[in-house]
């Protein structure tokens, strides 16, 4: 590997804590309601504890690999080294489509945002300006981006713990309860995606291993304590919004149209659009949308230059600037794909194609951990995931049910994402025909 090639050393634990819980919060502020009018409450309170089990069993395992394999391509690396080459190019795949088609979902969440403050501005112009602005933060230094990740979240976090502040005493059994399950058990499975929404994101962390000062040892610090942040943080948020005014008070929109802000909408209940607290909750609802499309873009930018780098896509991705010592060209050309992403489809669209490949790789994954336990047992592996096997088995049972859960309420877009991916196989045949079996350096 070329100097040219290396990537700068400089996160802390507590500024992978930031990345780790900045790639998710948006997720507490925005997209999951949308499952709450495929599930109600309950079918939405099902699919999110069935979603918390299988993230800490996922992240357990994964918090293995990450330690002994740390390397920027997270499951990719992982799963060329337990599956083999086509496999893992497979992985890598379904990890670029999760981390590039998720910031176009947020950024649209960011435009309606902005919008309530500034209704001339269109959305998505908006999210237009977010693209260009956070990519060239992260363009600049990996060291000043995680910095002003770990700042957002702080804010992020801290919006939350004041909207759980301003509404835990207005919460009502009734409002819980009331149609808590209008499309039958059913509507569990199409809940399931946007309770995955709380959590999609965090296995990027794995991705930040070659910018960590001690991977082995911080990783584990970082997966932990920002699994632990978000399970937290999720339950609060669900009960406080959904107990102010029952589960279609965040949902729709006055007019009848569907919300992407659902916190807002709760909060205009209790007191009203014209309280400083309501828009409090706004502007730091924007600090929770920003925090995970601004990770996420970091987490994109070092997947696709690990399939650069490694040679599955064109190598230009796989370089880094001379200067800032950042995965530039792959960071810019993840940008100009969400911008297309972004004017052709809607947010909850894109969310159920990014859980797609989210899913997908929770699947290679847990697969990974356990074949690489039997292939190479020696491996230096400074942290072990706990209850071995049961943990990945649980985390792979739970995807793989997930994943045929989302397909078959979502035919269309799967069929989308089935496509893609045998597309991107093909083409990848085609051109690393002559190349060399093994890809490790």
């Amino acid at each position: 590997m070329s100097q040219n090639e290396n990537l700068h050393r400089s996160l802390t634990p507590t500024l992978l804590w930031g990345l780790g819980v900045g790639y998710v919060i948006s997720g507490m502020y925005f997209g999951w309601n949308f499952g709450l009018e495929k599930g109600g409450t309950l079918g939405m309170a099902v699919a999110t504890v069935l979603s918390v089990i299988m993230y800490v069993c996922f992240t357990l395992g994964y918090a293995e690999l990450s330690c002994a394999i740390p390397k920027a391509g997270g499951v990719f690396d992982y799963a060329t080294r337990a599956l083999g080459r086509d496999w893992g190019f497979m992985a890598g795949i379904a990890q670029v489509f999760e981390f590039v088609l998720a910031p176009p979902a947020i950024s649209v969440g960011i435009g309606a945002h902005i919008n309530l403050f500034f209704p001339e501005l269109p959305p998505t112009y908006a999210a237009l300006g977010a693209y260009m602005l956070f990519t060239l933060l992260n363009v600049v230094g990996v060291q000043l981006a995680a910095t002003f990740e770990l700042l957002i979240t702080f804010l992020a976090v801290a919006g939350l713990i004041l909207f759980a502040g301003a509404t835990y005493n207005q919460i009502s059994i009734q409002n819980l309860t009331a149609n808590a399950l209008p499309n039958g058990w059913a509507g569990v499975w199409a809940a399931l995606p946007f309770s995955i929404w709380f959590f999609l994101g965090i296995e990027g962390l794995a991705n930040a291993a070659e910018e960590s000062r001690n991977p082995q040892r911080d990783l584990i610090r970082g997966f932990g304590s920002a699994m632990l942040t978000l399970v937290v943080l999720c339950a609060f948020t669900f009960i406080c919004s959904v107990g102010v005014g029952g589960w279609e008070a965040i949902v729709y929109k006055p007019d009848g149209t569907t919300s992407d802000s659902p916190l807002p909408l709760a909060l205009a209940r209790l007191v009203g659009e014209a309280n400083p607290l309501y828009f409090a909750v706004i502007v730091f609802g924007l600090f929770g949308l920003v925090a995970s499309f601004h990770g996420l873009l970091m987490a994109a930018g070092r997947a696709t230059f690990e399939m650069g780098r490694i040679g599955h896509f064109p190598g230009v991705l796989g370089k880094v600037h001379a200067k800032f010592k950042t995965p530039t060209n792959a960071l810019v050309v993840n940008m100009l794909v969400g911008i297309l992403i972004l004017f052709s489809n809607t947010a909850a669209e894109i969310i159920i194609l990014s859980v797609l490949g989210a899913l997908t790789l929770y699947c290679f994954g847990s697969i990974s951990v356990i074949q690489l336990r039997r292939k190479e047992p020696t491996l230096k592996r400074p942290f072990l995931s706990p209850a071995y096997p049961f943990v990945p088995l649980c985390a792979l049972i739970l995807a793989g049910v997930a994943l045929v859960a989302v397909a078959v309420s979502n035919p269309l877009l799967t069929g989308y994402y089935i496509g893609a991916l045998v597309v991107a196989f093909v083409l990848y045949k085609v051109f690393n025909r002559n190349t060399e079996h093994g890809t490790q350096k």
